[in-house]
C-alpha cells in the first residue's frame, strides 16, 4: 500500500445505546482533530481527513514520527491538546493556524497524537486484518515517546467504561468490533457514545454585532440533507475577541446576495454567506421544529468539507 493509497479514514456512527460485548473494545474519545500519518522511506507526513497537508502545523509530531516510527507505514490517530485532564479542541484551536515556529513557542499548547490504528507496515496492507492484530502491529511500528502517544482500550465492558468516560468529564467512547478490517468511509463497525452533544455545522450567514461586540453578533448554522441546506439556529456565544476578528475577515470575503438555507431564518438583519466554512458546535439538545438548544461555538474545522456535514443522529 503506497502512502497514498488511502481514500478516506474510517468513521464512527453515532448510537444512543451503550451496550457491552466480549467481540468489541473501547476507547476513549478524543476531542482533538483527525489525522492520517504516513511514511514511506523519507520524511513523514500528515494529512487531514479530506487530504490536507498538516506537516507545517505540527512539526513536533513530524519530529517524533521520524524518529520514533519505522522507516513505512500509515496509520491512523488523532492530534489533541489538553485543558486540565481533558482533550479540548477549544484549547487546540490555538495551534491550528500557527505555522512558525516562534509563534508556536509562543502559544504555549503542546500536542499529542494518539494512534489508534494501521493501515500499512512494511510495504503491506493491514487493513484486511483484524483490528486486534492491526493494534498488535500499530505497538510494532513505533516508540511510544512523547508527543506520541498509543491509544489504549478496554475489552468488552463498554457499559460501564462510558459511565467512566462521563464522570471524568470526556467526550465519550468509541466502540469498535474487535475482528472488523479497517474500511474507509462511516461504518456499523466502529460506534460512538457521547456524553455531550456536539457536531459540526456550517455557516450560511452571520448577523451584525451590537453593542461594544466586535466583528459579528451571531453564527447562522446548518447541515445539509436531501433537500439542501437546512437552518439549525444561530451561535452567539464562545468567541473571544481573537475569533470573532478572524471569522469576520474570513466572511467578509465569502458574502452573497441570497440566503442558503432551505428554511425561513427569522432574523431580518441577517447577512448572507457562501455556504463552505465548517465549525463545531457544543449545545444541550434539539428542539423540535430542528433548531439546537443552548448552541457554543468552539472552533473551527478545516478537516471536514461543507458538503458532508449532515445532522448526527442515532
Amino acid at each position: 500500500m503506497t502512502e497514498s493509497g488511502w481514500r478516506e479514514p474510517m468513521l464512527a456512527t453515532l448510537t444512543d445505546r451503550p451496550f457491552s460485548h466480549e467481540n468489541w473494545i473501547f476507547e476513549r474519545k478524543l476531542d482533538g482533530v483527525r489525522v492520517i500519518c504516513s511514511r514511506s522511506g523519507g520524511r513523514p507526513r500528515l494529512w487531514s481527513r479530506n487530504h490536507r497537508a498538516l506537516d507545517e502545523s505540527y512539526p513536533e509530531i513530524v519530529e517524533a514520527l521520524a524518529a520514533y516510527g519505522a522507516s513505512d507505514f500509515i496509520a491512523d490517530g488523532e492530534i489533541v491538546a489538553f485543558d486540565g485532564p481533558r482533550t479540548s479542541f477549544a484549547k487546540l484551536q490555538q495551534r491550528i493556524h500557527l505555522t512558525d515556529p516562534q509563534r508556536i513557542e509562543a502559544a504555549g499548547v503542546w500536542v499529542y497524537y494518539y494512534l489508534f490504528d494501521l493501515l500499512s507496515f512494511d510495504g503491506r496492507d493491514a487493513r484486511p486484518l483484524s483490528l486486534r492484530q492491526r493494534k498488535r502491529l500499530l505497538r510494532q511500528a513505533f516508540e511510544w515517546e512523547s508527543p506520541l502517544r498509543y491509544s489504549g482500550h478496554r475489552n468488552g465492558d463498554g457499559q460501564e467504561f462510558f459511565a467512566h468516560a462521563c464522570r471524568q468529564g470526556w467526550e465519550g467512547v468509541i466502540a469498535k468490533r474487535a475482528d472488523a478490517p479497517y474500511r474507509g468511509g462511516r461504518s456499523g463497525d466502529w460506534r460512538k457514545f457521547k456524553c455531550s452533544r456536539g457536531q459540526e455545522f456550517v455557516v450560511g450567514g452571520f448577523t451584525p454585532p451590537g453593542g461594544s461586540r466586535i466583528g459579528f453578533g451571531a453564527l447562522l448554522i446548518g447541515y445539509h440533507d436531501g433537500t439542501g441546506l437546512r437552518y439549525a439556529g444561530k451561535v452567539g456565544t464562545g468567541y473571544n475577541d481573537a475569533t470573532l476578528r478572524e471569522l469576520s475577515a474570513r466572511l467578509a470575503g465569502m458574502t452573497r446576495s441570497r440566503s442558503p438555507f432551505t428554511d425561513p431564518v427569522p432574523d431580518r438583519q441577517a447577512r448572507w454567506v457562501d455556504p463552505e466554512l465548517v465549525v463545531q458546535v457544543a449545545f444541550s439538545d434539539w428542539t423540535g421544529d430542528g433548531r439546537l438548544r443552548h448552541p457554543r461555538f468552539t472552533g473551527v474545522r478545516e478537516d471536514k468539507p461543507a458538503r458532508e456535514v449532515i445532522r448526527e443522529r442515532p
